[in-house]
């Protein structure tokens, strides 16, 4: 069985690090402080003290940090994995970052033998505990085509979109249909508060009709419980919309709705303070 090395153990991460376990994979894992990764560890994990030591020691390293910024460290700083790979290792950064950075990954893996994809995700912590995320992969097709056990151990779905920043490319087109499913559900409990309905009643009628979404169903109820522990924090929600509407630029689109939302993000992450909330503390803008 092939030995599996995970670098980022944050919420989404210790979620599939906890399936990759209970499959009976062997994980090398790094965090900056081992003391957050002693859950992972009491379950069998080993833990590393460089990226550079989890690369030379697994044979499929998987990074799912928070920005891009992160991600350019981890792979290409001096104890970086780049520094321990060699020829005929994978590397799947699942982290969501930027197109233009994927394809500097995917180069410089060709250029010493390593296959290597961009593998962002959606499903949120609900996904990854379950082992149900959406998997959007671009770069090698024959890694692809490799992590297919592991990939249906860890998700519910995947897809190859093409060549090394496909797969950035399609979790920023599921970020911008996020921002419009977060907006209308915020907006949606202001308005039903401010009518004096009754908000379970309206939360479950929703469901149950055309306005039925992932983000209803998932953060309607955490709001309501007054609930804003992070299944996705506010501030990597931030990260993604300003990457998303970045590469729209490049691309000459403009998308009002989404430039939008990512304003209403800025205030609640600069104004408010609240990055490390989920994305359902949105509504505290109004609340």
């Amino acid at each position: 069985m092939q030995k599996i090395g995970f670098i980022g153990t944050g919420v989404m991460g210790s979620g599939i690090i906890n399936n990759l376990l209970n499959a009976n994979y062997n994980v090398d894992i790094y965090t900056r402080t081992e003391s957050k990764a002693e859950p992972l560890i009491a379950k069998g994990a080993k833990w590393y003290s460089t990226p550079k030591d989890v690369a030379k020691n697994s044979d499929i390293i998987f990074t799912m940090v928070g920005f891009p910024q992160d991600v350019e460290d981890v792979y290409f700083k001096e104890n970086g994995i780049f520094a321990g790979l060699s020829s005929g290792k994978v590397i799947v950064d699942m982290t969501t970052s930027t197109p233009t950075l994927a394809k500097k990954i995917g180069q410089k893996a060709e250029e010493i033998g390593v296959e290597s994809i961009d593998a962002p995700v959606s499903g949120g912590d609900v996904g990854a505990r379950d082992g149900k995320l959406t998997i959007m992969v671009g770069g090698s097709k024959q890694a692809y085509e490799t992590l297919q056990p592991i990939f249906k151990i860890i998700g519910k779905n995947n897809h190859y979109f093409g060549t090394f920043g496909s797969g950035q490319h399609a979790k920023m087109a599921n970020q911008i249909m996020i921002a419009g499913t977060m907006t209308g559900l915020t907006e949606m409990f202001v308005y039903a508060k401010a009518a004096g309905l009754d908000l379970q009643s309206v939360l479950e009628t929703v469901e149950g009709g055309g306005g039925d979404n992932w983000s209803l169903e998932n953060y309607g109820p955490r709001i309501l419980n007054n609930d804003f522990e992070p299944g996705f924090y506010s501030k990597h929600f931030l990260k993604d919309l300003r990457i998303a509407l970045d590469e729209s630029e490049k691309m000459h689109l403009d998308l009002p709705a989404t430039k939008q939302a990512k304003k209403l993000y800025e205030r609640l992450v600069n104004e408010k303070n609240l990055g490390d909330d989920g994305t359902q503390a949105l509504i505290k803008l109004w609340w």
